[in-house]
């Protein structure tokens, strides 16, 4: 028989049988040479990765004796073809070749199993192909060979039958998995990732990943029940890689810089250099790109490996489309082919499916890995970033290179392989288009070439707007941020209406651009859906015209249908990816993270000789001939008026200044305290130990040196209670002592005080001179530099520097600058200051006689929290009795004595403290499904009625889409019929008016849609911001500003964005899942039969997916912000961390978090490829199903009909896919619209105006004030702060309060404004009471000088008359007679000077100038004036009383004061004390009572 009939006996009987000699030599090689070539590459990677070995066990010995008894078998085969040769009866050679080289792979095999296990592999991939291979050529034989009715050749009948159930032994082994090997890290690790361990099936398909989707089914997933993260994957593997490569790549520019830089002139400073090598050529720069690619680039390309096989795999499917349609044109065709085909369609999809999964997982750890490492390197570049850098970039542009950036990276590794592959997938779809349809194929691609330029030209576009979009956006939060810290300062002005109309105004802005954005997305969206079509269409009316003989039947049509589908996603993603990457590569972020990284620090390291200092290189120097010399544990007070350097001095000796020239030494450890406390969102007692092991003993005395025992008896959670973001719960003062007390415990030899007596009251200034920084303090013996303002503590120390306008103007102790009698007396002689020395010695002297008294002056309460409770208050005075000479400078033993005792006493109490509530809630993630009432409160926000159009409209397009291939595959059945001709144009001209309606529908819709959403985003941004500014103070104090910012920015941010695309997508993939559906079961109607059970395990694995992804979603964001968070913290905090070498523990702490994080992304990702399998199969399914009904009942189909379904069940795995992804995130995005709803619904305060009850428009024209029994707590809840007040005062009374820290002195300016409303009681101001009016009208009518300056970012002019309702003259002179025209004249810009964010670019004391100023603007009959004094020195001081007493002289002025001495002249003075009025008289009445006031009056050495 020839190889003809051979080919029938294959293929057209029903039971087909293979040639022997092809069995043999094909069928039995085939799995022989893949094990052979796959060998040596791994067994080189084995060498690589060994994870310790495993010990032997029953599956290990039953897998060995299984490989050595296929050995034998083998063996056996060969052995009887020489026996028979020696009988004289010869085989041919394949007899021979056959068994040897199959005896040869076993013994590999073999091997491998044991090399295996000795590398601790735990199951083995190579392996498990290498028995599929086996067996699935073992079948066909195994077939012939039952199928043989007489038995010829017993021998070989025998060992076959042995070898195959052996290798399907072996196979079935293979699934299962090894135990791990001896001394790996899982049996240490409480919850290992099961990855580790899981075996090759379960690799390939993520089933390793479902007991964690059962146990987020069950109930919602917590932190605890995360894996702990891979150690590959940790930051202490990934960032030191990168750093490492890094630093290469510096190392080598530099190498390279060095052989050019030889010529250039010797002191030449390294600017300079680049300078003039930048002139002759451009240096190159180290690429901070190629560090990167260098450090990940070996991993990622595993999964290009994978994506190029998936490409390959694409293609087979339209092939074996082509087939199927041909065999069911084929009347007498049998029908085992038709079921081979349908199982080949499946098990090829079901392959690509698995690979492309692989490749997604190797992509996204990739970028996963970058994003920990880019986060990594640019946080420990921010601690040593200078602060010339500092200046250019501010903490924000940071936190976003960091959030923004790292993540754009992490997008862009999923990208990277569309480089080179789409173009791949081009060239192959194209070819085989050739072969099937000849050169028409090239109208097609000439539409294809045609579409490209109009999507680049959207996307770049798009970007266009991107960016304008993100301008809007940062200004819009920038302003937000602004507003809420200084919302308190908003409210006492009346300012709102103005921000709020700047937002607003911003707000539009950026919809406007949302709104172009989105008439581009529905053109694009237009592009994306009409393309295949087009091309499609071009390209059948040009093959049917080109020529007559060309006739379109069903096979070419669906077989290019598939074809084109396949196009079609490469063609549109071209452009985009090469957008993207374009825009990655340009972006800000790698320029300014290279300028970032490479900045340097100069370190610490007193003596300054000669000092020349600046802020940043191309500043003018700020201080100049700077000469210093300070002795080992002296101490040395720097004074001089506001803005003449004094801070400067402090950040230069730090090593925060550019050093211009000189030299500045410094021995030894330095510990800081600045002027401005940074404190730590952490407890209170974290905050002062910083880093530093806990020693009760010392922890305590600190405390008491720093006078904080009494402050944390007040504390709700004693010395552990949680302290909010920037110190927020603690007073001023309590964050300066704080801060003191953190540089006390931490002992260092130098010391740089900068003002920390500036913001406490009088008497603990002087007890924490006393007790700390003084000559007799705990300090005594160090070196101390201590910048003041206080001129009562100048005769105590050891040397005086005088700063003036950035020089060192005098220097010598106090004696001998009095005896020089030069600017420094003439600024002590404004103060007569020799009577202060002596009373402070007679003071000493009668503080023996009062222990009692003296220690209340001391007591320092808090002002926000209650006592906690009645017993613990007796306590504290017992305690207090006991130590009652604490504060006596003269009893150093008995104070010894006593703090070890009071010591015992404290941690008794402590025992007894209630465990407290904590200040700030953490934030809540939702957990459990979204509530369907959230999509309600969406589709209102819509329209309801737009929402039903746009789903109308979606079916509609549907409708079309289907009607154009139902219609092509009736035109292509034309072609059995042979009635071409005739019908060619209106064919085509239906196809195309089909088409082109589908397209419009699209856009129509699309649109519609985007229109829909962007009325939706601002509705909820319009509540958000209204509601937010009505809201009450007291939500403002418990609620983190990050976390109402977040709303502002991350949750608009989805609203606006992200939720209209996933919509889109979401509207998009369910039409399109359920058209298929429609198309399948109309062609073939049993098809319906299996859509039950498979849309039951779509539901059922859609559940389980979302449940879980959802839920680690929001463990995700989470566990995000903090990373931010701490960021921010320690670019603000960098130079206290600095100065206290704390860099290793900061940045242990942030890798931490950036793992913590890490640890709910990698579920997240793998969630994304378990369900992808598991839907991808589902898909693969309805291909296997549509295909074996077709082949079954292929008698009554005709091939356009097959060719239609299959070709839409082919297309129907991505949409299915996409559909669960969408609908798991729209619930996680909806939940944007839950949260800003929740904020935009909080409660809120009284309405701004009253209509009928508003005062007339000269209220108050006395300005008389009276309380009524008023009594007020800051909280529902909490306390009484003041306890029934009855006070009047006359208009124009000038009325000082003063009491200890606590006593409810500012409270009485809040509750004069109403951010506090009354418990009890009222007040009235000349007979209006002013509960009943509207808070605008209340507010605009007072004035305050609040007690922490805040300016916004905008220009001068803004800060002062933010409605523009005064005239340039007036504002101008309210800046003289606030002593700031000077200033303010000498700037360029004039009144348009910008103010930087917070006013960072005036100093503190200038900022509170500009406060009076406004206060002057202002000019109503109450003037309330809020410890304005703290932070200027004396003169500033000065001149802010006396224009008050000027410009204020017929108004009522309440001031609450710190300096006893401004208020000696009022008219009269009240005492609170603990919520409550003590005294209440004019001075010198009060003096002679001999009672509170006298006793803080002769603390503060104004009366004997």
């Amino acid at each position: 028989a020839g190889p003809m009939s051979r080919t029938n006996q294959t293929l057209h009987t029903d039971s087909p049988d293979l040639p022997e000699c092809f069995q043999l030599s094909v069928l039995s090689w085939l799995p022989c040479v893949y094990l052979w070539l796959a060998c040596p590459p791994y067994l080189f990677y084995l060498q690589r990765n060994n994870k310790g070995y495993i010990m032997m066990s029953i599956l290990n010995r039953v897998k060995t004796v299984f490989g050595l008894v296929l050995w034998i078998v083998c063996w056996t085969d060969l052995f009887g073809t020489f026996h028979e040769l020696q009988q004289g009866d010869s085989k041919p050679p394949i007899y021979f070749v056959t068994p040897l080289v199959v005896g040869m792979t076993m013994l590999l095999a073999l091997f491998l199993i044991q090399f295996e296990r000795l590398r601790g592999v735990q199951s083995s991939g190579i392996l498990f192909i290498f028995w599929f291979l086996s067996v699935l050529c073992a079948i066909v034989p195994f077939r012939s060979k039952i199928l043989q009715s007489e038995i010829s050749d017993k021998l070989r009948f025998t060992t076959f039958y042995f070898y195959f159930s052996l290798i399907v032994a072996e196979l079935i082994l293979s699934c299962f998995n090894e135990k791990p090997p001896l001394f790996s890290n899982i049996d240490t690790d409480p919850n290992p990732c099961p990855q580790s361990t899981a075996g090759f099936l379960s690799t390939m398909t993520f089933w390793w990943f479902t007991s964690m989707a059962i146990k987020g089914y069950k109930n919602p997933l917590e932190a605890k029940d995360l894996w702990s993260l891979n150690k590959r994957d940790s930051s202490e593997v990934v960032v030191p890689k990168l750093l490492r490569e890094w630093e290469k790549s510096l190392q080598n520019t530099q190498m390279k810089h060095s052989g050019e830089s030889n010529h250039v002139g010797g002191e030449s400073s390294p600017e300079e250099v680049e300078v003039l090598l930048s002139k002759q050529k451009d240096p190159k720069k180290p690429s901070f790109l190629r560090s990167l690619i260098k450090a990940f680039g070996p991993y990622f390309l595993i999964g290009s490996a994978f994506k190029l096989l998936q490409d390959l795999i694409t293609f087979v499917n339209p092939q074996l489309l082509k087939l199927l349609i041909s065999f069911t044109k084929q009347k007498g065709a049998p029908t085992w082919w038709g079921y081979a085909l349908a199982f080949l369609m499946f098990f090829a999809a079901f392959l690509q499916t698995l690979i492309l999964h692989q490749h997604f997982q190797y992509c996204f750890v990739t970028g996963m890995r970058l994003r920990t490492s880019i986060i990594g390197a640019i946080y420990r570049k921010s601690l040593i970033i200078t602060n010339a850098a500092k200046r250019t970039s501010t903490v924000g542009e940071i936190v976003n290179l960091m959030s923004v950036d790292a993540q754009r990276f992490m997008d862009l590794t999923t990208f990277l392989n569309m480089l080179w592959s789409a173009p791949l997938q081009i060239i192959l779809a194209l070819y085989f288009l050739w072969q099937n349809l000849g050169p028409s194929v090239l109208a097609g691609v000439a539409v294809m070439i045609l579409l490209i330029p109009l999507n680049a030209a959207i996307a770049v576009r798009t970007r266009a707007y991107q960016v304008e979009q993100m301008q809007y956006k940062d200004a819009r939060i920038k302003l937000m941020n602004e507003i809420l810290n200084g919302i308190k300062v908003l409210k006492l002005y009346a300012w709102e209406s103005s921000f709020k109309e700047k937002v607003l105004e911003i707000r539009q802005k950026e919809l406007n651009v949302l709104r172009k954005t989105a008439y581009l997305g529905a053109l694009s969206t237009m592009a994306w859906t009409s393309a295949p079509f087009l091309v499609a269409l071009t390209t059948f009316a040009v093959y049917v015209t080109v020529d007559k003989n060309n006739i379109l039947d069903a096979e070419k049509a669906f077989v290019s249908l598939s074809l084109f589908n396949i196009l079609r996603f490469p063609l549109n993603m071209l452009p985009q990816v090469i957008s993207s990457i374009v825009q990655v590569g340009s972006s800000p972020p790698l320029s300014f993270s290279y300028s970032f990284l490479s900045h340097s620090l100069f370190i610490l390291s007193v003596t300054v000789v000669n000092g020349k200092f600046t802020w940043a290189k191309q500043d003018p120097p700020a201080l100049h001939n700077i000469n210093l010399m300070v002795p080992q544990g002296s101490l040395l007070a720097v004074v001089g008026h506001v803005g003449c350097g004094k801070s400067s001095l402090v950040s230069a000796l730090l090593g925060e200044m550019e050093k211009m020239e000189g030299d500045i030494s410094i021995q030894g450890s330095v510990a800081y305290v600045p002027q401005q406390a940074w404190i730590q969102n952490a407890t209170l007692r974290d905050n002062i130990l910083f880093g530093k092991a806990y020693n009760e003993h010392k922890y305590r005395c600190c405390l008491d040196a720093c006078a904080l025992t009494q402050d944390l008896e007040v504390l709700p959670g004693g010395d552990l209670t949680e302290i909010g973001e920037k110190g927020i719960n603690l007073s001023g003062g309590q964050r300066q002592r704080v801060s003191l007390a953190r540089a006390l415990y931490n002992e260092a030899d130098v010391y740089l005080l900068d003002d920390p007596l500036s913001a406490v009251d009088a008497h603990v200034a002087k007890h924490i001179f006393d007790q700390v920084i003084g000559p007799e303090g705990a300090l005594q013996g160090k070196t101390r530099i201590l910048v003041t303002h206080g001129i009562s503590f100048l005769p105590q120390v050891d040397n005086i520097v005088v700063m003036v306008e950035g020089r060192v103007s005098e220097m010598g102790s106090y004696q001998e600058l009095l005896k020089q009698n030069g600017a420094f007396a003439e600024f002590l002689r404004n103060y007569s200051l020799e009577d202060i020395i002596e009373e402070d010695e007679a003071l000493i002297d009668e503080e023996e006689n009062f222990p009692d008294d003296a220690l209340s002056n001391h007591t320092d309460m808090v002002d926000n929290e209650p006592v906690v409770n009645e017993a613990k208050r007796q306590f504290i005075r017992q305690i207090s009795i006991i130590s009652g000479d604490l504060e006596n400078p003269k009893s150093r033993s008995v104070r010894k004595r006593l703090c070890s005792e009071r010591k015992h006493a404290e941690s008794d109490s402590e025992k007894k403290l209630p465990k407290v509530e904590k200040l700030i809630q953490a934030e809540t993630a939702e957990t459990g499904r979204v509530k369907s009432k959230v999509f309600w409160e969406y589709v209102k926000a819509v329209g309801p009625l737009l929402s039903l159009f746009i789903c109308f409209l979606y079916g509609c397009q549907s409708a079309a889409s289907i009607g154009a291939n139902v219609w092509l595959s009736q035109w292509t059945n034309d072609a059995a019929q042979n009635v071409t001709q005739e019908n060619v144009s209106m064919r085509v001209g239906v196809y195309a008016a089909l088409g082109m309606a589908q397209g419009l529908l699209v856009m129509v819709s699309s649109f519609t849609l985007a229109m829909g959403n962007i009325g939706a985003a601002r509705k909820l941004h319009y509540a958000l911001l209204d509601n937010k500014f009505h809201t009450p103070q007291s939500f403002f104090d418990t609620t983190p500003i990050g976390r109402v910012i977040n709303r502002f920015s991350k949750d608009i941010y989805v609203i606006d964005e992200a939720l209209p695309s996933t919509v889109l997508m979401f509207l998009g993939t369910f039409f399109s899942s359920l058209s298929t559906m429609i198309v399948i079961v109309a062609s073939t109607p049993i098809f319906a039969v299996v859509i039950a059970p498979l849309a039951f395990i779509y539901i059922f694995v859609q559940r389980f997916y979302v449940a879980t992804s959802r839920q680690l979603k929001r463990l995700e964001s989470v566990s995000r912000s903090p990373i931010y968070s701490h960021f921010s913290e320690t670019v603000t905090g960098s130079s206290v961390i600095r100065a206290y070498c704390r860099h290793d523990a900061f940045v242990l702490m942030s890798d931490m978090k950036v793992d913590e994080n890490q640890k709910s992304y990698y579920p997240g990702i793998v969630s994304n490829r378990w369900l992808g399998v598991r839907i991808e199969f589902i898909g693969n399914c309805i291909v296997l199903f549509a295909a074996l009904f077709a082949v079954i009942g292929k008698d009554k189909l005709n091939p356009g009909l097959v060719g239609l379904s299959v070709s839409y069940a082919l297309l129907v795995t991505m949409s299915l896919n996409w559909m669960v992804r969408m609908t798991s995130d729209l619930e996680s995005n909806i939940v944007a619209v839950e949260r800003v709803k929740e904020y935009s619904e909080t409660k809120t305060e009284a309405p701004w105006e009253v209509e009928d009850k508003k005062p007339s428009p000269d209220w108050p024209s006395q300005g008389n004030v009276e309380f009524s029994d008023y009594s007020v707590r800051y909280r529902e809840g909490l306390e009484l702060v003041l306890k029934n007040l009855t006070l009047s005062v006359k208009g124009g009374e000038k009325i000082g309060i003063v009491g200890r820290t606590g006593a409810g002195k500012s409270s009485m300016t809040l509750c004069l404004f109403r951010l506090l409303e009354a418990a009890g009681g009222e007040i009235t101001i000349d007979g209006v009471k002013i509960s009943e009016i509207g808070l605008h009208d209340l507010r605009s009518k007072l004035t305050i000088i609040p007690q922490e300056p805040v300016l916004f970012s905008g220009s001068l002019r803004m800060n002062l008359d933010p409605f523009e309702r005064y005239s340039d003259g007036e504002v101008w002179k309210a800046l003289e007679l606030s002593h700031l025209n000077k200033f303010v004249s000498n700037q360029p810009a004039k009144l348009e000077l910008e103010c930087s964010e917070g006013g960072e670019n005036l100093s503190v004391g200038q900022r509170q100038l500009v406060c009076l100023a406004r206060a002057l603007l202002r000019k109503t009959r109450i003037l309330i004036l809020d410890e304005a004094t703290a932070a200027i020195d004396l003169e500033t001081d000065d001149l802010i009383q006396s224009t008050i007493r000027t410009q204020f002289e017929d108004c009522t002025v309440f001031t609450i004061a710190h300096r006893l001495n401004t208020i000696m002249d009022y008219t009269r003075v009240l005492v609170l004390d603990k919520g409550q009025i003590a005294e209440f008289d004019t001075p010198t009445n009060l003096l002679f009572r001999r009672g509170i006031f006298y006793g803080m009056a002769k603390d503060a050495g104004l009366a004997q």
